[in-house]
């Protein structure tokens, strides 16, 4: 695991200084603590920090080919590579060194860019090509590694983050009004944007192509989720699928020449992944939890009957409100507003697992897969009950939502059942249209009735309308809040502590299986994730296969109403607030006077405020 980065300039004359490279890779340090390696040639950059993971001795990058005509610097883990190895030693090719990195240089050299279609993995990487004077993006099926680019007049630039960019000369900090309102919206910046108007992320599943020959950029998709229910095969048949192929891929992602350990939650998804790596494994499991003191946040009663059940060799932390203090460090991590507050947990339990072990396996992306997220019964009720029309909607609940006052529990409900049924996954938000208009000021609103960010959740469902409204969900979940949020929050916290995160239930063969599975048998009835359960049953203890989802998140809904008081007042309403000039100060201290009377929790709106105001900060 790695941080790249990079920068070509346009004109052939301006030579790459590479004391400003070296910025580049010093500001991911994190990213590659134990190595680091520069490629320049004349105005072409490639820049590497290195996480020792696999063949310790001889992984350095940039690697180069035989002739040193063709570059690479790669972020990730390649699970199949001794297998693709041995393929390409038998077409003529000689290695130097026994990296998955090195797999993927030649397999470009054999194949171009369809040598995406020979990897099982998570990845970001870039290939400069001498010989077509052509860089070469990708970023993996599921984006659970970063990508993000910049392009002017004069030059092209990426990294694995957004720092590393902007430590390159002459870059653009414009904000961008797309990536506000979408932040306000979902507490996330989706889609190919950043909170930058001239910083782009290339989206999961796509490959871009620079070329320096007239400076142009090509983006094109090598991957789609696709959703193909088979309603030919029995139960048994799936069960007995889903657990040979669980079991294999968590197998392939316990790879290492690093010790390595798991996250335990004590839900259903982590314990599964500590199940097959017990299966797999003939030493005990290093697992790692976070819990809270108040009990309805708390699992680690169900993550010690996991660790009980396999005798792991476990290491648990209780973290206290005081952790709010972490804020300032997570804007850093972050790099753009980013209001996931589940990033403190996970931030603690990275530092803490990194304290043992270099890498270790995740439980992230079940809930996508197999239709886990209690909002998905909660939206099916609506969709079940919302039979009239959308015009008759709009205006029958919609009339009652506006009567209802803001603070009055109903509201979500009545707003809600005032939109298209069918795309009611479009209008979960954070600030919904309505509140972003009285919040976010003249001009960095978006533009009149506009309500862009919606609109493009909307089109994503629209892409999918094909399949029945659960499978719709997942497809929109996969696309946005899974990408922009859980592997992003997982990814910075991680990295930011050195300590690689493996997550296989995205491995995109089991994936596939998962997307052939009729909904039907993952939403049975009001059983959420009902085959991915039963498959697993065998192997979990009762306890954790039956208590209700809790999730992974933090107590803010009490930490706002009794030790955090005082701190949000500093924070928001100080004399000089930096948000004063991008949010109505008014309507913010209306929010935070709602949720310390009012019947609804505006947490989630009170944290976004509170990161918001801290990345200015840093920022501005």
């Amino acid at each position: 695991m790695c941080g790249i980065t990079g920068k070509i300039n346009f004109n052939m004359g301006w030579s790459i200084n590479p004391s400003e490279l070296k910025q580049m890779m010093d500001v991911i340090l994190h990213r590659g603590p134990d190595d680091e390696g520069i490629y320049i040639k004349g105005n072409v950059g490639l820049g590497f920090r290195r996480l020792s993971i696999i063949d310790l001795v001889t992984g350095h990058q940039p690697l180069a080919n035989e002739n040193e005509s063709i570059h690479i610097i790669f972020n990730g883990e390649i699970y199949n590579f001794p297998e693709q190895r041995e393929i390409l030693i038998k077409k003529g090719y000689k290695f130097k060194t026994a990296t998955d990195t090195e797999v993927i240089l030649h397999l470009y050299e054999e194949y171009g860019v369809d040598c995406l279609e020979y990897l099982r993995g998570m990845f970001a990487f870039a290939i400069w090509d001498d010989n077509t004077q052509q860089l070469f993006c990708a970023r993996d099926r599921f984006g659970i590694k970063p990508f993000y680019y910049y392009r002017d007049h004069e030059k092209f630039v990426f990294g694995s983050e957004i720092k590393a960019i902007l430590k390159a000369e002459g870059i653009d900090k414009t904000l961008s009004v797309d990536g506000l309102d979408s932040y306000f919206s979902f507490g996330y910046i989706s889609s190919d944007l950043s909170i930058y108007k001239n910083i782009r992320k290339l989206q999961p599943g796509h490959y871009l192509l620079f070329s320096l020959k007239n400076n142009s950029v090509e983006i094109k998709r090598y991957w789609e989720v696709c959703f193909e229910p088979d309603h030919s095969r029995s139960e048994k048949q799936w069960l007995e699928e889903i657990e040979d192929c669980f079991s294999e891929t968590v197998k392939l992602h316990m790879i290492s020449d690093v010790p390595l350990g798991a996250f335990l939650s004590g839900g259903i998804d982590s314990s599964s992944v500590v199940a097959m790596m017990a299966k797999n494994s003939s030493l005990p499991i290093k697992t790692f939890s976070i819990g809270f003191k108040e009990q309805k946040f708390n699992e680690l009663e169900f993550a010690r009957a996991v660790v009980e059940k396999y005798d792991c060799e476990h290491h648990e932390q209780i973290v206290e409100p005081e952790s709010i203090g972490l804020l300032p460090k997570l804007v850093n991590f972050y790099d753009e507003p980013y209001a996931d507050s589940s990033a403190i947990p996970t931030y603690y339990v990275s530092k803490f697992a990194r304290e043992h072990v270099t890498v270790v396996l995740s439980g992230d992306g079940g809930d996508e897969l197999f239709a886990g997220y209690d909002i998905y019964r909660y939206f099916k009720n609506v969709h079940r009950y919302s039979t009239s029309s959308t015009g008759f909607n709009r205006l029958f609940w919609g009339s009652i939502n506006s009567m209802i006052p803001q603070k009055v529990a109903g509201k979500g409900l009545t707003y809600f059942l005032s939109k298209n049924r069918d795309l009611l996954g479009a209008y979960l938000a954070i600030w919904t249209k309505k509140e972003r208009q009285e919040l976010i000021l003249h001009p960095y609103a978006v533009n009149g009735d506009a309500s862009g960010s919606e609109l493009f959740k909307a089109g994503i469902l629209g892409e999918n309308s094909q399949h029945d409204f659960i499978t719709n969900q997942q497809y929109l979940d996969i696309k946005t809040y899974m990408v922009d949020d859980i592997l992003t929050k997982v990814d910075r916290a991680s990295m930011t502590n050195s300590l690689e995160v493996r997550v296989p239930i995205l491995d995109h063969k089991f994936a596939e299986l998962s997307f052939r599975i009729p909904s039907s048998m993952k939403m049975n009835g009001k059983e959420q994730k009902y085959i991915f359960k039963k498959a697993l049953s065998p192997h979990l203890p009762g306890s954790v296969l039956n208590h209700a989802k809790q999730g992974f998140s933090v107590p803010l809904s009490v930490w706002f109403k009794d030790d955090l008081k005082k701190y949000i007042q500093d924070t928001l309403f100080s004399q000089n607030p930096l948000s004063s000039a991008y949010l109505d100060k008014k309507y913010m201290q209306k929010i935070v006077m709602d949720n310390q009377k009012g019947m609804r929790d505006f947490s989630a709106k009170i944290w976004s405020l509170l990161f918001f105001e801290e990345w200015l900060k840093q920022n501005q």
